[in-house]
């Protein structure tokens, strides 16, 4: 067992430790800088000049370093981990959601697969390739990020309109969320490579019209015409939409399982996806765009109509996808209902090809030999949005064996997240291969 294998753990678990919850709000989002600082000391530890660096707010600390490769001519690529995770309520636990608490063969905690168990991959491996004195084939840059859970406004996007001298010479990026074992019948295991994610678009409803007392009869309440504009919208099916991604996802599994995937009926290709378990949740979501209400607001007094009432709406929109599904969302809410974006960052989607993939695949098979990669679309974003801006190939693929009957994808955000031990030794030398070769 190597440096790095030997530590992964104990990382992960003093990571989960330090409480990196991001609200959402300036003010209530603090654990960020103790999280940067705790890596930046652990890389300056083994010889790393690094970089803490603010992006546009207080406390809001990212990590940088980066490791010379043997050809200096070739273009670097950006290993990246977000330091944030979403908060909890730890009466819902069975262990304490910050208690790093290593049992069961398994590491617990909030952040343990979002991501701080590939946090402490990355951090491991840099730790022993500096010791080492390992050289990879071209530069890495390290990276260790805030404010991934709330969008990246404060971390990833700021640092790439700001900071764009971080990232010199990157032309791809290895990140989430991907690279997790996905158990197909009894033996075909897959290890799924992210090369595309929807868009997270954000948006805010409004319906304005004439107040009164709540006694009368109105009919004009902006309440009710936003309550039935929001209910259509909540009850709609956007069209199937196959992306490159999606279609080679469904090409892949079809070759090795059967499985058909019928895109003529969309009933027969969700009954097709159901079939895939757990992972089935995210891959079902990639099919179509998605609009899901998630908040109301409206009114301060029992027997006063309001004027104006409002809601918000988290649209995922698939690549190309984005001029055709606001014309369907104008003729779902109708002309009584303003929309604006409060946060809209786009769909982004590469090849599943190339130099990368191919050291990618051959690592996995090096160390799992009847185990297959193939290509898939997170319904969710990641950090890659912003670093696809500068111009990245952006992959997501933190490698993990994991136990065919574990729910993997429920633990993201999730009660009892947790990590298998045995799959952060199977990552540490999976990703460890990948920056070797790649």
């Amino acid at each position: 067992m190597g440096r790095a294998e030997d530590e992964v753990v104990q990382l992960t678990s003093e990571l989960i430790q330090i409480d990196s919850c991001n609200t959402g709000e300036l003010e209530t989002t603090t654990g960020e800088a103790e999280a940067a600082r705790y890596v930046d000391a652990l890389l300056r530890e083994v010889g790393y000049e690094t970089e803490i660096v603010e992006s546009g707010a207080p406390g809001r600390d990212n990590v940088f370093c980066r490791l010379e490769g043997a050809d200096r001519s070739r273009p670097a690529l950006l290993v990246h981990g977000h330091l944030d995770v979403v908060p909890f309520n730890a009466e819902e636990w069975s262990v304490h959601p910050l208690s790093g608490a290593v049992q069961e063969g398994y590491v617990w905690g909030r952040g343990a697969v979002d991501m701080k168990d590939m946090d402490a991959m990355i951090l491991a491996l840099a730790r022993q390739f500096k010791a080492e004195g390992t050289v990879p084939p071209r530069d890495i840059v390290f990276a260790f990020l805030a404010d991934e859970e709330a969008g990246g406004a404060y971390g990833s996007h700021w640092l790439a309109e700001h900071r764009p001298d971080l990232f010199e010479g990157c032309t791809e990026a290895l990140g989430e969320v991907g690279g997790f074992s996905v158990t197909l019948g009894e033996d075909v295991r897959v290890y799924p490579v992210m090369t595309a994610e929807k868009s997270i678009a954000w948006m805010k409803l409004r319906v304005r019209s004439r107040p009164g007392h709540g006694s009368m009869v109105h009919d004009e309440n902006a309440v009710t015409i936003l309550s039935e504009a929001v209910a259509r919208l909540g009850r709609h099916r956007f069209p199937l939409t196959l992306t490159e991604s999606v279609q080679g996802f469904f090409d892949e599994v079809t070759k090795l399982t059967g499985i058909e995937f019928p895109t003529d009926s969309a009933a027969a290709l969700d009954g097709a996806v159901a079939k895939l378990g757990g992972v089935a949740r995210v891959v079902g979501a990639t099919t179509r765009d998605t609009a899901n209400p998630t908040m109301l607001q409206a009114g301060y007094k029992a027997n006063v109509i309001p004027s104006t009432a409002e809601a918000t709406v988290d649209c995922r929109v698939l690549p190309g996808r984005q001029e055709a599904f606001e014309r369907e969302l104008d003729e779902i809410l109708g002309p009584d209902v303003e929309r604006e974006w409060i946060r809209n960052l786009p769909a982004v989607e590469t090849e599943f090809s190339g130099e990368l993939v191919d050291c990618i695949t051959a690592a996995v098979q090096a160390e799992d030999g009847d185990a297959r990669t193939l290509p898939y679309m997170m319904s969710g974003g990641t950090d890659a949005k912003a670093f696809e801006q500068l111009g990245m190939r952006c992959f997501g693929f933190a490698p993990l064996r994991l136990p065919p009957d574990l729910d993997f994808t429920a633990l993201f955000h999730g009660i009892d997240e947790r990590v298998p031990v045995d799959a952060l030794h199977f990552g540490v030398r999976v990703l460890e291969r990948i920056l070797k070769t790649c």
